[in-house]
């Protein structure tokens, strides 16, 4: 993934939220070694969903599968967050890219509700997937 691939998300994603009216949020792409691309903080975002949308990115990357659909009890959770520092948060939000089978890195968002924050990164792989194709 290029670098203006993950700017491309990143805008598209923050576009997103803010067509359809969610708080400001913080987007991150993570590469296949899970660290940051790009990480967009926007206007009257939390400071602190800058280190949640990376988390949840890297979150997808590390089960190889969208970080909401993660379902594991506490014990787990706190143990497997310890394992990564903190960088592991099974709640919606984190995304892979991918391009055809082949994983590329991932897409997190936060700021919004969970969900909400998942359908804007939902949202901008499949847009920037469908422009790759189309290309």
């Amino acid at each position: 993934m290029t670098l203006a691939d993950a700017d491309r998300l990143v805008q598209t994603a923050s576009a997103v939220g803010a067509e359809r009216g969610f708080p400001p949020l913080t987007v991150a792409v993570v590469d296949l070694a899970a660290e940051v691309i790009v990480l967009r903080r926007s206007d009257g975002a939390m400071p602190m969903t800058s280190r949640i949308a990376v988390a949840k990115a890297r979150t997808a990357l590390y089960t190889l599968r969208a970080s909401g659909t993660i379902d594991l009890p506490g014990e787990i959770v706190d143990s497997i967050q310890h394992l990564y520092g903190g960088d592991f948060v099974p709640w919606a939000g984190g995304v892979l890219v991918t391009d055809g089978d082949l994983i590329l890195g991932a897409a997190g968002a936060s700021g919004a509700h969970a969900v909400e924050d998942e359908a804007a990164v939902q949202t901008a792989v499949r847009r920037w997937q469908e422009n790759r194709s189309a290309g």
